[in-house]
């Protein structure tokens, strides 16, 4: 009656059966034992037919936890010997891409990597940090080995810091399903022409890339313009407020050295106005009614009106407006708002395609996000593949139940 409730309970199915069951109560360990019946045959992956029994070998694989307890299949495993006289192991249906793993242990594994620190599935599951790291590693490899990217035609590409100093990965993802497709050390322009030789492995010529937006970086530019040839680049629109954004606060931190009401002003500066507190709006309507001698007033306006241009949708009313913008700039005295103006001037065609495409790397700047708020809680990841495994637990959408039908599919 147990052997049977524990084979429908675990999934056993013939030829394998359950021999019997042991609890360990000082330790706290169930151990099922798990046979197969005489005289079966067994097959083998790439090879016709099924196989004698040659000889056999006990193995031991980590289950999910009976109640509160560890429990454990120990696995009277077979070993054939096929005509050609070698000798292969017989691995059980329900053995783990990982030796010494079951596949539901493993699935329960990946669903709490997913949502916290390795350390902390470490504790719960009752295994080394290492082995939960390997089974995650070992499902990304095989995942993205699988991976088919054909239908990708527009992607967003930008880099996030691994550790201090300048050390960065850069990103790729899919910015029509928004999932990270590459991950690679470097931020330079060969981190594209690796992104290239991997998306044409995949299925996905690199002429078939129609859209790229990218930061303003010259070596994205120069790779993305060699290595995808027929993309069009993008620059968007939080990127270029973004080094408004950065001018404004530059030019109050110039004009505060000798005007000490400008103190305290810089989130007011540069928030939403829309979204300021009541006495926050009234500081700012007391500033911009000073434009004529407040330079920082001028740089608050000059940026506000950027955002206006940058939401319009007729390409060539933004390129237009946006000559304008950068004439009166460049006429002014706001020293800091001139170096954006040269840089939309030099990127004009890549700013002015954010009209049409409106293709932006603002998701891809919370996956940053998320991977840094990963990193903070695990001190900091040292190597390259683990930071690789992070990234795609996180935005991957890897299709874990092709390997494991237990594993969750991507959503």
């Amino acid at each position: 009656m147990t052997a049977k409730l524990f084979e429908s309970a675990l999934g056993i199915t013939d030829p394998w059966h359950v021999a019997s069951v042991e609890f360990d109560e000082g330790a706290k360990v169930l151990t099922v034992l798990i046979d197969f019946k005489a005289g079966s045959r067994f097959a083998v992956t790439g090879h016709d037919g099924l196989h004698g029994v040659h000889d056999t070998v006990t193995k031991t694989y980590r289950h999910l936890n009976f109640f509160q307890h560890e429990c454990h299949l120990q696995v009277r495993t077979p070993r054939v010997k096929l005509p050609t006289g070698s000798v292969r192991l017989v691995e059980p249906d329900f053995a783990g891409r990982l030796n010494g793993f079951t596949l539901l242990f493993e699935a329960f594994i990946l669903m709490l990597s997913g949502q916290m620190p390795f350390a902390a599935v470490s504790r719960i599951v009752g295994e080394s940090a290492h082995r939960v790291l390997a089974v995650c590693e070992k499902y990304v490899e095989i995942a993205c080995g699988l991976a088919d990217h054909s239908g990708v035609t527009a992607l967003a590409i930008d880099e996030t810091s691994r550790a201090r100093g300048h050390s960065y990965v850069t990103l790729a993802a899919d910015a029509n399903a928004r999932r990270v497709l590459f991950v690679t050390e470097g931020r330079d322009a060969k981190t594209i022409s690796e992104l290239a030789c991997y998306l044409d492995d995949h299925g996905c010529s690199p002429e078939t890339i129609t859209q790229a937006s990218i930061d303003m970086s010259p070596a994205f530019i120069a790779g993305v313009t060699k290595h995808l040839p027929n993309a069009r680049i993008t620059f968007d629109k939080f990127h270029i407020i973004g080094h408004a954004s950065a001018a404004v606060d530059k030019m109050r931190r110039i004009e505060q050295k000798t005007d000490k009401s400008l103190k305290g002003m810089r989130w007011t500066l540069l928030k939403d106005a829309a979204k300021l507190k009541p006495e926050a709006a009234a500081d700012l309507d007391a500033l911009i009614s000073k434009m004529t001698v407040k330079r920082t007033a001028r740089a608050w306006s000059y940026k506000e009106q950027l955002r206006e241009i940058l939401d319009r949708k007729q390409i060539n009313v933004v390129r237009g407006m946006l000559e304008h913008w950068c004439t009166c700039v460049m006429r002014s005295k706001v020293e800091p708002m001139k170096d954006v103006a040269k840089m939309i001037r030099t990127h004009m065609e890549g700013i002015v395609a954010w009209a049409q495409t409106r293709q932006t790397n603002g998701f891809l700047e919370a996956i940053n996000g998320l991977f840094q708020a990963s990193k903070r809680k695990a001190r900091g990841f040292t190597r390259l593949s683990t930071i690789r495994t992070v990234i795609f637990l996180i935005a991957g959408k890897l299709d874990f139940h092709a390997i494991n039908p237990h594993a969750g599919q991507p959503t």
